[in-house]
């Protein structure tokens, strides 16, 4: 006996009927998928987020602001930094669970660009890159750590090294107090 293929078709769809009430999924809907970008480590940087006053590392000169948000849900950490003599950044922050590491890539209105890769170490983030030489600047590492600290703030120590890691130079020493 040979089925005519729109009574097979009618015959399929009939039993997924039948099946979706049984699985939950009444009315043909698909099942709910977990949410992006919810595993802990997409959230070991969420220290960072919020509204900051950045101050030296005295903590008696305001340095600039930064505001630190989530602007794509889970998934990303979007800084927006203004320094207090001028200048302006912004980077974006996201943990690559495809090489199991964070990523910065940071674009500032001077032409700076950063492209940074780590995660926690002791409980502070921290990410590196190296640079190439450009102009009279000599190819360099970065690293820049943000440690949390008591109370809620934290410290961005950003460091350089034009030996290959052996010595550091201290390019920026920031305490991130939250604005009220």
């Amino acid at each position: 006996m040979r089925l005519d293929p729109r009574m097979l078709q009618f015959l399929f769809s009939l039993s997924g009927l039948c099946l979706f009430p049984m699985l939950g999924l009444a009315d043909g809907a698909t099942p709910p998928r977990p949410a992006p970008c919810t595993a802990p480590e997409y959230h070991q940087f969420d220290f960072w987020i919020g509204n900051w006053d950045v101050f030296d590392s005295t903590g008696k000169s305001l340095e600039g602001t930064n505001e630190v948000t989530r602007p794509f849900g889970e998934c990303v950490l979007q800084e927006h930094w203004s320094g207090s003599g001028g200048g302006k950044g912004q980077s974006f922050n996201v943990y690559d669970a495809a090489r199991k590491v964070w990523h910065q890539t940071w674009v500032d209105d001077h032409g700076g660009l950063l492209l940074l890769d780590g995660g926690l170490v002791g409980g502070k983030m921290v990410l590196s890159g190296e640079k190439p030489a450009h102009g009279k600047q000599p190819a360099h590492i970065d690293r820049i750590t943000w440690e949390p600290l008591p109370g809620g703030d934290v410290r961005q120590l950003w460091e350089t090294s034009s030996d290959q890691g052996k010595t550091w130079s201290v390019a920026f020493d920031g305490h991130y107090k939250r604005r009220a």
